[in-house]
């Protein structure tokens, strides 16, 4: 059955699942939806349309769900998905959607750490990791296996590509290319990210044309669209 603390208030109409634990002091929203198996640690805050999958682990302090920091916003029906397996840390927060029916999107098996802030209309994939205090402006995308270093910094409307790591204190006002490693205020690219690459166990010669693709597109000389020609020969 729902394991409610005493000290925490739980709006009647929230729909929580049979096993869900929420901690003391936490406070959960009339629209909110969370799935089996999800945790919700003491003094969180859970509010608007926020809809939760399941085994998540919501950490002492944090918010999400609240209203975008968005001058256009006014007041319009918007919503927080979020996944299965995340694991969200102390104090992160995370706005939901900004515009009628648009959505804030969190996939699974994400590691989201402490002070971390995901704002309104941001998207992020699958098997992530946001490290502490990384700030995501609106609408970014962050793509599955990204790695976001601590403190780095996120213009609005840019992508981060797939296995993509970003370094520390990195401020990103571009977009990023996949399997990019980036670096610097402003960001700058360095390389190809190999770690995240031999993790990911891509084949040796899958590993070997992205290099080919990387060298084309930033040390040949060419334009980007005569390096895309030379890519697909």
């Amino acid at each position: 059955m729902v394991s409610i603390h005493p000290q925490a208030i739980v709006h009647r109409r929230a729909d929580l699942a049979k096993d869900v634990e929420v901690g003391p002091y936490s406070i959960i929203g009339e629209n909110v939806v969370i799935g089996e198996g999800t945790k919700v640690g003491p003094h969180v805050i859970i509010e608007g349309w926020t809809i939760i999958g399941k085994n998540n682990h919501i950490y002492p302090g944090v918010i999400m769900g609240t209203e975008p920091q968005d001058k256009k916003f006014k007041g319009e029906k918007s919503f927080l998905i979020i996944g299965d397996n995340n694991i969200i840390r102390e104090y992160a927060t995370i706005n939901r959607a900004s515009g009628e029916e648009e959505k804030t999107k969190i996939g699974n098996n994400n590691m989201i750490m402490a002070n971390v802030h995901i704002a309104h209309n941001c998207s992020i994939g699958n098997e992530t990791a946001l490290a502490n205090l990384v700030a995501l402006s609106g609408y970014v995308t962050i793509e599955d296996q990204v790695v976001l270093s601590g403190f780095a910094g996120m213009h609005q409307f840019i992508r981060v590509g797939e296995l993509a790591m970003v370094g520390a204190f990195a401020k990103v006002g571009q977009d990023v290319l996949p399997y990019a490693l980036v670096d610097g205020s402003p960001a700058k690219v360095y390389g190809l990210n190999r770690v995240g690459i031999k993790r990911a166990n891509i084949p040796l010669q899958e590993e070997k044309e992205l290099k080919r693709a990387f060298n084309l597109i930033y040390r040949s000389g060419l334009n980007l669209s005569q390096a895309k020609l030379k890519i697909s020969e």
